[in-house]
């Protein structure tokens, strides 16, 4: 198999485990809250990158520190959180479309606080489409009584993860090992999660959780979606650069729905497959206007 070949099978395995992660986190909220899967996900994440790469990080000033805490808590606990309580809320493939909106919010995020270059038309036209395909998303199912809280909590997810996107660059100009990194941004989701667990209240079932079902998808979570992936799609950047590897997240709500309907039996109307349409033009439109500058 070519290097480009390899590359294209990452950036896919990647999209396909990222596409279906909604999918395990809604069998799982049946037996757990939104911060018990959070917290335990990403303690095996940490885990595992920590025996990838056992090596400490040493920064070279003591102020990056803070731009770490502030991933952790952006991308880690309050990004995943959010989207763990819109599962409760809504469908799995609602949340997976619109969290797709997250690119448009990191450009914005960019030009404001990492002073990089003004959008153009072509991509508030793209935005505009893809806002008004989850509005359809959203009302496809009104006579289901789908509640709307889940749709805007997706929404505030997809902001959060457009900060985290603007800081991860920030810290990628550090120039650190990026499994080490991640490590720490790991680390600081974790402590930030420990007062919310205090208030909460963290009650684990072992029956529920040496579940054959519940254990599969806590590990596919952990291992699969929070420490192969990492590996597996920086191996794709790599080979095949970033613009050519960002193609693969358009599929991330057609996996979603798709997945949504096979495995959880989750009703797709015409109007959400319009609203999905219109969901990923958007984004299209956007990347081009990208691509082209």
């Amino acid at each position: 198999m070519s290097d480009q070949a390899k590359g294209h099978l990452f950036a896919f395995i990647t999209i396909l485990i990222w596409g279906t992660t909604f999918i395990s986190t809604k069998v799982l909220l049946v037996y757990f809250t939104p911060i018990e899967i959070l917290f335990i996900r990403f303690l095996i994440g940490i885990c595992t990158l920590w025996l990838v790469c056992p090596q400490k990080l040493k920064l070279v000033d003591s102020r990056q520190e803070y731009t770490f805490a502030a991933a952790g808590l952006c991308g880690i606990t309050l990004y995943y959180l959010l989207e763990n309580i819109a599962l409760t809320y809504t469908q799995a493939a609602n949340v997976g479309v619109i969290i797709s909106i997250a690119p448009f919010f990191t450009v914005i995020f960019s030009c404001l606080f990492l002073h990089d270059q003004r959008p153009g038309l072509r991509f508030f036209l793209g935005f505009l489409i893809a806002m008004a395909g989850i509005a359809l998303i959203s009302f496809s199912n009104a006579a289901l009584e789908l509640n709307p809280m889940g749709d805007l909590l997706a929404v505030a997810a997809a902001c959060i993860w457009a900060a985290y996107s603007t800081l991860t660059k920030k810290i990628s100009s550090f120039g650190y090992n990026t499994i080490q990194t991640t490590r720490r941004t790991f680390f600081y989701g974790l402590i930030f999660m420990l007062p919310i667990i205090f208030f909460t209240g963290f009650q684990m079932d072992l029956k529920s959780l040496i579940d054959p079902q519940n254990l599969f998808n806590l590990l596919f979570l952990g291992l699969g979606a929070s420490a192969l992936c990492f590996v597996t799609w920086n191996s794709a950047v790599k080979t095949l650069g970033p613009i050519r590897t960002s193609v693969y997240i358009y599929m991330v709500p057609v996996i979603t729905t798709a997945a949504a309907a096979l495995i959880l039996h989750e009703k797709i109307t015409w109007q959400m497959l319009a609203g999905i349409l219109l969901t990923l033009l958007g984004l299209f439109l956007s990347e081009k206007h990208k691509k082209e500058n």
